[in-house]
C-alpha cells in the first residue's frame, strides 16, 4: 500500500539508482501494472510490464501468465468432484476464483461438461442466482434427462455466497420424493497454486524474451500482450507478442471489468450462444 504514496515511489527510484538498475520488468495483475504505469512516469529508468493473473482479467491481452494452468487445476478439481457426484447422485456448485471476472468459471465450465455456469458479466440478483441453479437441479435430474449429477460451477465475483446458494436450493427443493441432494466447495487458493503448465511456460518465455529485448531498445511504460492477428499495439520479433502502452492497458482493464469491453461482450454472447446444450 506504500507504493500508492509518491515519497515511497522516490524511494524506489532511489534504491534503483543505489544499485544501476538500467531496466526494470514488473510482472503481474492490475495493481502491478498501475503501480509500474506511475513509477515509468517518476524515473528515467524503462520499465515493461508482463501480465500475470489468474483473473485474465488484464487488458489488451489474449491470455495472462497463471490461467491456463489454474485452469487446468480447476479442471482436474471438478473431474474429481463429478466423481463422487455420480457415484452419490448429487449436485455440486464448485466456486472458483477470479475476482470481478468471470472468465476462469466460463472456460472450466465448456471444459468440464458443466450442466451451468454462474457469472457476474452477466447482471444478476439474488433471488435470480438462487432461482436458475434450482431450475438447472431439477431440469438435470427429471425424468426426462435422468442424469446421475449436475456441476454448476460459480465465479468468485458473484456476489451471493456458496453456501447460501446450497442451502436456499435445498428448502426450496426439499428431501420428499427426492433420491439426490446439494453440496457445495470453494476451490479458493488451491487453484493459484501447483506446477505451471506447459502453455504458461512457453507463454512466459515469450513474454520475457520481448521484455528484455524493450528494455534493450529503450522502451518504457509498456507491456507485452499475447494478441494473435490484431493490428493494434507495436510488432516485436515475436508474431505472437505486442507491445502495448501500459496506459492503454489500464483504460482496457477498466473495460473488461465493467463489462463494456467487446472482450466482455464477446465472452457473454458465447456463453448465451450455447447455454440451451451446455447442460446436455
Amino acid at each position: 500500500m506504500r507504493f500508492f504514496d509518491r515519497e515511497s515511489r522516490a524511494a524506489a527510484v532511489q534504491q534503483m539508482e543505489d544499485y544501476s538498475i538500467t531496466g526494470l520488468i514488473v510482472i503481474g495483475g492490475n495493481g502491478s501494472m498501475a503501480g509500474a504505469h506511475a513509477l515509468a512516469a517518476e524515473t528515467d529508468v524503462p520499465i515493461v510490464g508482463i501480465p500475470a493473473s489468474i483473473d485474465n482479467d488484464i487488458g489488451l491481452t489474449r491470455e495472462a501468465l497463471g490461467v491456463d494452468s489454474a485452469l487446468n487445476t480447476i479442471v482436474e478439481a471438478c473431474d474429481n468432484i463429478s466423481d463422487t457426484a455420480r457415484s452419490h447422485h448429487r449436485a455440486f456448485i464448485v466456486e472458483v476464483m477470479g475476482r470481478e471476472s468471470g472468465y476462469l468459471a466460463m472456460a472450466a465450465a465448456v471444459a468440464t461438461a458443466a450442466d451451468a455456469v454462474l457469472m457476474p458479466e452477466r447482471p444478476h440478483t439474488r433471488e435470480e442466482v438462487i432461482d436458475s441453479v434450482v431450475r438447472c437441479i431439477e431440469t438435470s435430474f427429471g425424468a426426462a434427462r435422468d442424469k446421475t449429477r449436475v456441476l454448476i460451477i460459480k465465479a468468485e465475483g458473484v456476489d451471493v455466497p456458496t453456501h447460501e446458494i446450497v442451502e436456499e436450493a435445498t428448502r426450496r427443493i426439499g428431501s420428499v420424493g427426492h433420491d439426490y441432494d446439494i453440496r457445495g466447495t470453494v476451490l479458493g487458493h488451491v487453484v493459484r497454486g501447483g506446477d505451471a503448465s506447459f502453455r504458461d511456460r512457453l507463454l512466459a518465455g515469450r513474454f520475457g524474451r520481448v521484455a528484455v529485448e524493450a528494455l534493450l531498445a529503450g522502451k518504457g511504460d509498456v507491456m507485452t500482450g499475447w494478441n494473435i492477428g490484431v493490428e493494434i499495439g507495436e510488432p516485436t520479433s515475436d508474431d505472437w507478442i505486442r507491445l502495448f502502452s501500459i496506459a492503454d492497458v489500464l483504460e482496457e482493464t477498466e473495460s473488461l471489468l465493467d463489462g463494456s469491453s467487446s472482450v466482455s461482450v464477446d465472452r457473454v454472447a458465447r456463453m448465451e450462444a450455447i447455454q440451451g446444450v451446455l447442460a446436455l
